[in-house]
């Protein structure tokens, strides 16, 4: 069966209902951007009516003339011989969320719309290899549709679903339409050459040698220091009073607050539930590790200044601490933070993240001198890669 002809249909709606051809024509146009009929998917349908419309569209008169337009473009595809389409835009779902943008404001239909879309089962959803971005580069909204479509067809087909293993099955496996391919491949390359690709020239050749490096990922190294702490905590509890070396306070102070690892328990930290769990398992252990030496919820300057000493020191470079203060500064400089106070800003954040490495075994330093080990090289590249593939999300200015 050949594909639904827009021009054609719209002839055949103007022919019966001659009043609602522009609004159809003007959907459409919006619904499909340009292309075949045929390549539409539920969530282009969704998104247009429910987002796109009330928001987008215009300008238009408040409450009838969006239903208005959202009936026409359902007759068309109804021409078209789009039945599930078309039922959609004069479902009572739809006219739910387009009154609620008019009576009630932008946030509360974005609100309605963000619960109709997810109740739908064709949004992929967040899985271990990946969690979906607010703002999507090509790539990354490529593997979004394309997964979007593959839950669309199993709906359809009355399959059994599990919307997750779906999604990391379409995501992981080798696909001959990219090539042989994966999309998390993809949308991995895209992420590390944005991340490459940041703010000023100093951190962009900096970060330029670890656009491949980082592709593949960071074989877990065990942490020994923590492992020890975490099992003392669990047998026997750890004295709060015990005055151990500023080494040994650090890491306590990091596995209790910043890990969430250990908890007070009277007079003695004992053993989380989550420290449990990342004691049965040192790939976790790693990765809670790692992600908390880039960690989100600092203050984005902090963030920029302890990556910049990753990058510098994970090949082993031997520095002195205030040439390495002076490197982060001229590299932070680059990107577009102007520091008051020049090193002493960048002092802080530097100064912390090597006493983390430091206190998990993962570094030496002292006055003189700051290196890396092997181990702490690895976990300056899995904190790094963390970092370049997270999602990316809006910030609010507050």
């Amino acid at each position: 069966m050949s594909a639904p002809d827009v021009t054609a249909l719209l002839a055949e709606l103007e022919r019966s209902h001659p009043d609602q051809v522009e609004e159809a024509r003007t959907a459409v146009e919006w619904l499909t951007g340009g292309e075949a009929l045929e390549t539409v998917t539920q969530l282009d349908v969704c998104e247009f009516l429910w987002y796109t419309l009330p928001i987008k569209v215009g300008p238009l008169k408040p409450g009838g003339d969006h239903e208005r337009l959202a009936r026409a473009l359902g007759r068309l595809l109804q021409l078209g011989g789009m039945e599930r389409y078309a039922a959609l835009c004069v479902s009572p779902t739809t006219m739910h969320i387009l009154r609620t943008y008019a009576r009630e404001g932008e946030d509360a239909g974005t609100a309605a719309y963000q619960q109709a879309l997810e109740a739908t089962g064709v949004l992929p959803p967040d899985v271990r290899e990946l969690q979906w971005s607010m703002i999507m580069g090509p790539e990354e909204l490529g593997a979004h549709l394309a997964c979007s479509a593959a839950l669309e067809l199993a709906i359809v087909a009355g399959e059994s679903l599990d919307r997750v293993a779906l999604t990391r099955r379409w995501l992981t496996e080798p696909r001959a339409d990219l090539g042989g391919d994966s999309w998390l491949n993809r949308v991995h390359g895209e992420r590390l050459n944005r991340w490459v690709l940041g703010r000023g020239p100093a951190r962009r050749e900096l970060a330029q040698p670890f656009e491949v490096r980082l592709h593949a990922p960071i074989k877990p190294q065990p942490l020994p220091a923590l492992h020890r702490l975490l099992s003392l905590a669990a047998s026997e509890g750890l004295p709060l009073r015990l005055a151990p070396s500023p080494e040994a306070l650090r890491l306590r102070e990091l596995a209790e607050r910043e890990l969430g690892a250990i908890s007070r328990d009277g007079a003695k930290l004992a053993i989380t539930e989550y420290g449990r769990r990342l004691l049965k398992s040192p790939s976790a252990m790693w990765s809670a590790v790692t992600r908390l030496l880039l960690a989100r919820g600092r203050r984005e300057f902090e963030v920029s200044a302890r990556e910049a000493a990753l990058l510098l020191l994970a090949d082993g470079t031997l520095m002195s601490p205030a040439k390495l203060r002076e490197r982060v500064a001229e590299v932070v400089g680059g990107e577009g933070w102007h520091p008051s106070a020049g090193l002493e800003d960048v002092a802080g954040p530097v100064t912390d993240l090597i006493a983390q490495l430091t206190a998990l075994g993962l570094a030496f330093s002292d006055d003189l001198a700051v290196r890396l080990d092997r181990p702490g090289q690895l976990a300056a590249l899995a904190a790094l890669r963390a970092h370049a593939l997270r999602p990316r999300k809006y910030v609010s200015s507050g």
